[in-house]
């Protein structure tokens, strides 16, 4: 059903090799922006998403650049970032700080949620919830093990890749998975 491959530290990839399909659709999700606004996921219909938990303190935070850099090569690719203080109090500002920090040091125009909880708990949010519980996604329960976790959902609504920090997002994996056809 998946594998796991080491990268190094923090370096696995999970993959949906037998085509697990959702038990609750990824469309029927909806997430706060970082202005406050509601997005349903069902506007990303036909698009395939990254998902990421970012924090603006973290040793990872580079990876803003390479986020943005894809973005531009793939604009076809949704991405949305999910600033989060998970992990050792590495995301201390609000919205307004984030989307800042973002764009003054990382040109980021991807969309940024609203700071919330990606670890299981009663705060998680909502969409990583589906993106951690199989009961939802179908085969996944890999929690973020640190910032930068990385979660492919195809055009399809179904959660593909889980890629774990340290896989960069211009990695030959990462890219591979973005412009593979059939999903």
């Amino acid at each position: 059903m998946r594998f796991a491959r080491t990268l190094g530290k923090k370096g696995k990839i999970l993959k949906n090799e037998q085509g697990q399909r959702p038990r609750v659709a990824f469309s029927s999700l909806t997430i706060v922006s970082n202005k406050g606004d509601m997005v349903p996921m069902s506007k990303f219909n036909g698009k395939k998403l990254l998902l990421v938990n970012t924090a603006s303190d973290c040793g990872y935070t580079a990876q803003y650049s390479e986020l943005q850099e894809l973005q531009e090569r793939f604009p076809e690719l949704v991405i949305i970032g999910f600033p989060a203080n998970d992990f050792k109090e590495q995301e201390k500002g609000n919205d307004a700080d984030i989307a800042r920090f973002c764009q003054l040091n990382f040109g980021v125009t991807f969309t940024l949620a609203a700071k919330s909880s990606v670890i299981k708990g009663p705060h998680q949010n909502n969409v990583f919830r589906w993106l951690t519980d199989q009961g939802f996604n179908g085969w996944n329960n890999q929690q973020p093990e640190w910032n930068f976790s990385k979660y492919l959902v195809s055009s399809a609504g179904i959660l593909e890749y889980y890629f774990g920090p340290a896989v960069s997002p211009l990695s030959k994996e990462v890219v591979g998975a973005v412009t593979a056809t059939g999903f």
